[in-house]
C-alpha cells in the first residue's frame, strides 16, 4: 500500500456543491492512481446547521459519482478504518490536547477568554504542488484565534490537528485555501509535526466569471442527480474542471483518468462551469451506453416520476429506452419521450392538434386505421410499406398519415421513429388510440 493519504472533509450543510464534488473527486483519482488511502472526515462542528440528513447527502452523492472511501464513516452506521474518529464533533478530547501543547509550549495564550495562536512574524513560503512557491509576508499577521470563548475549536485548529493525526501525506482543495495555508503551516510546526504536502487545485467559476456559489443554477449535485444526468458523464465532466487528458480527449472511462492522474498535471488557471457542456457530454453517454447498461437508471428516472413500472414486462421497458435514448440528452427528457408508452390514454398538446387533427387529419386516421385493422405483420419495416402503399392508394404524400399517426398514438408532432414506436405499442393498442383520437376530435 503507498503511503499517499488523501482526504475529503466536507461540512453537512445539506448540500454537496460541485466544487466539493471536484474536490472529493481529485482526491479519490490521485489515492487512485498512486495506490493510497482516501479518507472521508466529516467536518460537523457547526451543531446548528449539520444534521443527520445533510450527512446522508454528502454519502449519497460521493456514492452516486463512484467515489468509494478507504476510511471514514459508513452510510449504515459504524466507520472503516483506525485513525477516527472521523466525524468532527467526536474529536474534541484530540483537540483539547493539542491545545494543552501549544499552551505548553507558549506558542497560544488565553486572550479575554479566547485562546490565540502566536503566530511567526516571518515570511513563510508555500511549496505547492500546482501553484508553485508561493510567499507570504506574515511580519505584521496578526495572533489568530484557535479556541473561542464558548471552548469550541476554529477551523484552523482542528483542520491541521485531524490532518496531523490521521497522517494525511496531500492536502488537495480548493485555492480559496492557499491564504490559510502559512497557519496551517506555522501551527503543524508548533505542534512540532511536520505538515502534509499541499495542492490547491484552481477555482470553478460561473458563466459571469466569479467563483461558484451555491446560489448558482447547477451549483449543487442534487439538481443533475434528480435531473436525469448519468453519474459517469459528471464525473467525466468534473475531471476536466482544471486537468486534462493532454491528448485532445474529453470524453474518456474513468480508468483511463485514474492511469493518468499527476497532480502536476492540474491547470494553475480557474476553469469555468460550461452547463451547454456538460448537457453535450450526458447526451454523448446516453447514446454511447447499451440498453442494458442505462436500463437501471431509466427504471430509477421513470419509477420517480410516477410511473407503475412493475406492471409492465421488463423487455417491453428496454424496448423503449433503446428507441428513445438516441433522441435524448438527459433522464428528465428520456421520461417524457417515453410517457406515451407508459400511460394508458394519451395526453394530446394542443398545438398538435391543431395542426395534424383537423377535419383532413381525422379522415386520414379513418383510412389508416381500415388499413392498419388488416395487418397481420407489426414490424416496423411492414407498417412503414404499408404506410407508403396507402399514400400511394390515395394519391397523397405518406406524412398526410405520419403526422396524424404520432398525434394520435402519442399525443404530439415530435418523438421517435414512428413505425418503430407503433411497433412497440402493439396493433391493438396502437387501434384504440387511432378509435380514440377519430371520436375526440372528429366534428
Amino acid at each position: 500500500m503507498s503511503s499517499v493519504r488523501v482526504r475529503f472533509a466536507p461540512s453537512p450543510t445539506g448540500y454537496l456543491h460541485v466544487g466539493g464534488a471536484r474536490t472529493a473527486l481529485f482526491n479519490w483519482l490521485y489515492a487512485r492512481h498512486m495506490g493510497g488511502t482516501f479518507v472521508l472526515r466529516i467536518e460537523d462542528t457547526d451543531s446548528a446547521r449539520n444534521t443527520a440528513d445533510a450527512v446522508r447527502v454528502i454519502f449519497d452523492g460521493l456514492h452516486w459519482l463512484g467515489l468509494d472511501w478507504d476510511e471514514g464513516p459508513l452510510p449504515a452506521g459504524g466507520v472503516r478504518g483506525d485513525r477516527g474518529p472521523y466525524f468532527q464533533s467526536e474529536r474534541r478530547a484530540i483537540y483539547d490536547r493539542a491545545l494543552r501543547r501549544l499552551l505548553d509550549r507558549d506558542q497560544a495564550y488565553e486572550s479575554d477568554g479566547a485562546i490565540r495562536f502566536r503566530m511567526p512574524r516571518k515570511k513563510i513560503v508555500v511549496e505547492d504542488l500546482i501553484c508553485g512557491e508561493v510567499g507570504f509576508d506574515c511580519t505584521l499577521e496578526q495572533d489568530f484565534v484557535i479556541q473561542r470563548k464558548d471552548g469550541s475549536p476554529v477551523f484552523h485548529l482542528v483542520n491541521v490537528v485531524d490532518d496531523l493525526e490521521m497522517r494525511i501525506s496531500h492536502v488537495i482543495r480548493g485555492e480559496d485555501h492557499l491564504s490559510n495555508t502559512p497557519k496551517h503551516l506555522a501551527i503543524a510546526a508548533a505542534l512540532g509535526e511536520t505538515a502534509p504536502r499541499y495542492a490547491h487545485i484552481p477555482l470553478i467559476l460561473n458563466r459571469t466569471g466569479s467563483k461558484m456559489s451555491k446560489r448558482d443554477v447547477g451549483a449543487s449535485l442534487s439538481e443533475y442527480q434528480e435531473g436525469g444526468y448519468l453519474p459517469q458523464a459528471v464525473r467525466n465532466y468534473l475531471c476536466l474542471l482544471g486537468w486534462s487528458l493532454r491528448e485532445n480527449r474529453e470524453v474518456f472511462p474513468i480508468e483511463t483518468a485514474i492511469g493518468k492522474f499527476e497532480l502536476n498535471q492540474i491547470h494553475g488557471s480557474n476553469a469555468r462551469f460550461d452547463a451547454d457542456k456538460l448537457l453535450w457530454m450526458n447526451g454523448t453517454y446516453m447514446r454511447s451506453l447499451s440498453v442494458e447498461e442505462i436500463l437501471p437508471h431509466a427504471r430509477i428516472w421513470l419509477e420517480r416520476t410516477g410511473f407503475p413500472i412493475a406492471k409492465w414486462e421488463q423487455d417491453y421497458i428496454k424496448e423503449v429506452v433503446l428507441l428513445v435514448k438516441e433522441k435524448v440528452k438527459t433522464g428528465k427528457e428520456l421520461v417524457e419521450w417515453a410517457r406515451p408508452f407508459f400511460q394508458e390514454e394519451v395526453s394530446f398538446e394542443e398545438g398538435a392538434v391543431n395542426r395534424f387533427l383537423n377535419p383532413a387529419g381525422v379522415q386520414a386516421l379513418r383510412e389508416l386505421l381500415d388499413d392498419l385493422s388488416e395487418a397481420a405483420d407489426f414490424a416496423s419495416s411492414a407498417l412503414e410499406a404499408r404506410f407508403r402503399k396507402l399514400a400511394q392508394a390515395h394519391e397523397t404524400s405518406v406524412r398526410t398519415y405520419v403526422h396524424p399517426a404520432r398525434v394520435a398514438t402519442t399525443g404530439r408532432e415530435v418523438g421517435p421513429s414512428l413505425y418503430h414506436s407503433l411497433t412497440i405499442l402493439g396493433k391493438e393498442r396502437v387501434l384504440h388510440r387511432l378509435r380514440r383520437a377519430i371520436e375526440t376530435f372528429a366534428s
